[in-house]
């Protein structure tokens, strides 16, 4: 794909959302505003590569967006009423009248009035993901299916399904709440694009261990609700989580996209820039006093990034700060990984104490994960065998292609070594 490709996409992404809150403002139809604003950037995406991009591209998608909105409502004749209230809504004249690269000075940015509005109480978490992607983040409803390795027509019925949502709550206009509804809803955007980046950098199923799209996205999304709300601490230690993470994405999976462990990465090939960013914001962060889950995690994340390799990282430092992030309140992945972290200071059999605890969580038992952790642990504490049948309940557990065939490997290798075979 070329750079001047790449360039139009990367506009278009970053102009959806300011589109879309023109129309829905404008107009009030949640619905058929997106779908309009879809159609606009499928024909700004055709276009302006070759034709290049109008001097305000903004201007552009707005009025072919609003056209193309008057042109499906004439169309569909049991809308009657909704084409008259549009018709009184918008003068023919401005629309006739106007050049594609015309929009009023007086349009506003509701990108985070759009964010909110996509992430309603009313709706999924999976919807709320699948509508913030495709209307604030600009993907089509097949690109989100391909990165969620799910069939279009079904990505196609959650985003309708949403939409629908959305207008059966009586929510499709853009007021933001305000007061304790305000942090609550921003708490829900800020879930929805940490999940997002979850998805992207461990894909639950499929070949691929990542779906580097949807991460970059999330990044993307989460930069702009930075921009937006440049005070709130916990969105900007969401940002510093991401990047520091993100971080180490070259170096995580080896020529043939298999999985390579952080203590097994080579870190001269993780991204210096982002860590240098990751670190600044957290550091910037967490002086402001109120600190939060995301925050910790970003310095968790940061005092990994920082150590030139395993053995040089500050695990006590570790250690505190995932119980500070237990306090916030029971979270069964917090516990397993304070208890590799509680195994790196205090020894292996004491993790394998509180992983015991956590058998008795419901949310946790049977996930992958924990079986993993366990196996690594009895790997420490110089138990071949466990180690290998550990592994192998993983690598049957995992529904990533990419995470069994490491599993899968490392009961191998336990196995030799129980074996007394070389370790290969």
């Amino acid at each position: 794909m070329s750079t001047t490709h790449h360039g139009v996409e990367d506009l278009l992404r970053e102009l959806a959302p300011q589109v879309f809150g023109v129309l829905v403002r404008r107009y009030g139809v949640f619905d058929a505003c997106e779908d309009a604003v879809q159609e606009a950037l499928l024909a700004a995406a055709v276009q302006w590569p070759e034709a290049g991009v109008p001097d305000s591209p903004r201007g552009w998608l707005v009025t072919v967006a609003s056209r193309k909105l008057v042109d499906q409502v004439r169309s569909e004749s049991a809308r009657r009423r909704r084409e008259e209230t549009l018709a009184l809504a918008t003068p023919q004249a401005e629309l006739l009248s106007r050049t594609a690269d015309d929009v009023p000075a007086g349009d506003r940015d509701d990108s985070l009035a759009l964010l909110f509005l996509c992430c309603h109480p009313a709706l999924s978490s999976a919807s709320r993901i699948a509508l913030t992607l495709r209307a604030v983040g600009g993907l089509t409803t097949a690109q989100i299916a391909a990165a969620f390795l799910v069939p279009e027509a079904t990505m196609a019925q959650r985003v309708s399904r949403a939409k629908q949502a959305v207008k059966a709550a009586g929510a499709a206009s853009l007021v933001m709440p305000e007061g304790a509804e305000f942090a609550a809803r921003l708490g829900e955007v800020r879930h929805v694009l940490y999940l997002v980046f979850n998805e992207g950098y461990t894909a639950t199923g499929g070949a691929d261990l990542t779906a580097p799209e949807l991460s970059t996205e999330a990044i993307r999304l989460t930069r702009l609700l930075h921009r937006l709300v440049p005070e709130d601490a916990e969105t900007a230690g969401l940002l510093a989580l991401m990047l520091l993470t993100d971080a180490r994405r070259p170096a995580r999976t080896g020529p043939s996209g298999e999985l390579v462990p952080l203590g097994e990465q080579d870190r001269d090939r993780w991204d210096g820039r982002l860590i240098e960013e990751g670190v600044d914001l957290i550091s910037r962060t967490l002086p402001r006093g109120r600190v939060g889950p995301y925050q910790l995690q970003a310095a968790i994340a940061a005092v990994h990034d920082e150590a030139r390799d395993t053995d040089a990282t500050d695990w006590p430092q570790i250690l505190a700060l995932y119980e500070l992030l237990e306090r916030f309140g029971p979270n069964p992945v917090v516990t397993l990984n304070r208890a590799v972290a509680v195994a790196m200071v205090h020894g292996p059999a004491a993790g394998l104490d509180l992983l015991a605890e956590l058998e008795a969580d419901g949310r946790l038992a049977r996930h992958h994960r924990l079986y993993a952790t366990r196996a690594h642990l009895l790997e420490l504490l110089g138990d071949q065998e466990s180690a290998a049948a550990a592994y192998r309940e993983a690598a049957r557990r995992t529904t990533s292609g990419q995470e069994r065939r490491h599993l899968t490997g490392r009961a191998q290798r336990a196995e030799r070594e129980h074996s007394g075979g070389p370790p290969r």
